[in-house]
């Protein structure tokens, strides 16, 4: 059975997350599917002060609402993406993200 999974961007909805914030649009589990999740991410240079690794555990596609962020490959390149930006990560990547301006990103894990 196909399932349609649909949100309205909610400040009320927002939960923590390990830095900034989420709304899950899907969350990892979600009709039996673990490998698949999406939602919004807020995030301010306040709650992350300074830059911070990320191993990529899943393929992650992300886009910019707003804010500015900086991505650092291990042995690849850097990647300032701002507002319209957009960006693929593949899993087993190694990162460090700076977050310059308050960002609000939309994400895919899969």
């Amino acid at each position: 059975m196909s399932q349609v999974f649909y949100a309205h961007h909610d400040s009320a909805a927002f939960e923590p997350f390990a830095l900034g914030t989420v709304q899950w649009l899907r969350k990892p589990g979600d009709n039996g599917n673990e490998a698949l999740s999406a939602g919004i991410w807020q995030v301010s240079p306040e709650e992350a002060p300074e830059p911070f690794d990320v191993p990529i555990e899943e393929d992650e596609t992300i886009y910019i609402v707003s804010g500015r962020i900086r991505i650092e490959v291990e042995g690849g390149a850097t990647h300032d993406l701002t507002a319209g930006s957009m960006a693929s990560l593949s899993r087993g990547a190694m990162t460090r993200w700076t977050i310059i301006e308050p960002t609000i990103e939309f994400f895919v894990y899969s």
